[in-house]
């Protein structure tokens, strides 16, 4: 997990929620950090920076091409 990079930041677990469901699709290797911590108080999120996304980074450019797409027509990812 050492070549994982944050790629963005959500701040509540349903922003992920689409997202989580294509880049499994998509075959990309990620995880959420912070993700159960938050899913269990949402308050917590602002103190520990928020919800994660870490991505390999040799697959960075591909999934800010897919964030971009997604909010174009989502408009819960930040």
């Amino acid at each position: 997990m050492k070549d994982f990079v944050t790629v963005a930041v959500f701040t509540l677990p349903t922003e992920i929620a689409v997202l989580k469901t294509v880049l499994e699709n998509e075959g990309i290797q990620f995880f959420f950090e912070n993700e159960t911590i938050v899913s269990i108080d949402p308050f917590a999120s602002i103190a520990y920076g928020g919800i994660k996304l870490k991505v390999h980074q040799n697959d960075v450019e591909v999934v800010r091409n897919i964030i971009d797409n997604l909010e174009s027509h989502l408009r819960i990812v930040e």
